[in-house]
């Protein structure tokens, strides 16, 4: 059993279509996307498309509740100058496009075939919006995944890659697949793009479990093209985000 997870796409088809090209040369019997598929980018019905025909298994993440509720979108964390292009995205999903998104799940558990539990997941298991990173406290970690039967959890939303053990827990972070930050995010200190995609493969083979942190180079400079073509508010951000890795 080999199970590919993606998360955080947020509309940058360029680089999921790196993603899934690298995918087909690994013998992938199942894909699950944690979420925060469609805003940010110029490219959202490009990636709902691809998604649907995936028919994989589908996380929600904090920006595809917001993306279903725009005026709460400051409950689902969503910076201020984000919001603009948040309401971008929605004008370009149809009313189709938005139930899909209505029906993704909150959790998933799944058993591998040898019996070993994992929890897929946006934030925590708790909440989207929660951030689970390397240097996270013991007593949170506790929270989150107290009362859970999993042994291994997998979430996003970080944007940056983790494996990290804990007691008999194994907790990893999938990566961003369209916004790979160079550093965990922190208010005040606006994030930095590294120019490449991110994925996980879990593969299982008898009693034996292995975690395969992908990174996947992507055509920035199509990317960025793109951007400057459309009317995206937040082109300006995009644009700059790259210069430093030419």
């Amino acid at each position: 059993m080999r199970i590919a997870i993606i998360s955080d796409i947020h509309g940058n088809y360029t680089a999921l279509q790196a993603v899934l090209a690298d995918m087909k040369t690994q013998n992938v019997d199942k894909i699950v996307c944690l979420g925060d598929i469609v805003t940010l980018g110029p490219q959202p019905k490009e990636v709902l498309a691809a998604l649907r025909e995936l028919n994989g298994i589908l996380i929600r993440g904090n920006h595809d509740s917001a993306i279903l509720d725009p005026e709460r979108a400051v409950d689902f964390e969503i910076t201020e100058h984000l919001i603009p292009d948040l309401y971008w995205c929605r004008e370009k999903l149809t009313m189709s496009d938005l139930n899909f998104i209505k029906a993704f799940e909150s959790n998933h558990e799944f058993v591998l075939p040898n019996g070993v539990t994992i929890l897929f997941f946006h934030g925590s298991p708790l909440s989207s919006t929660d951030i689970i990173q390397a240097t996270t406290e013991p007593t949170l970690l506790d929270k989150y995944f107290e009362s859970q039967k999993a042994t291994v959890f997998i979430g996003g939303h970080s944007h940056v890659q983790m494996y990290r053990r804990y007691g008999e827990k194994l907790i990893l972070n999938s990566g961003s697949v369209g916004n790979a930050f160079e550093f965990t995010y922190s208010a005040g200190n606006a994030p930095s793009l590294l120019p490449w995609a991110e994925y996980t493969i879990l593969g299982q083979s008898g009693n034996t479990l292995d975690v395969d942190l992908r990174r996947v180079y992507f055509d920035t400079t199509e990317l960025l093209k793109l951007v400057s073509e459309s009317d995206l508010p937040g082109s300006a951000w995009w644009l700059r985000q790259y210069k430093m890795h030419e």
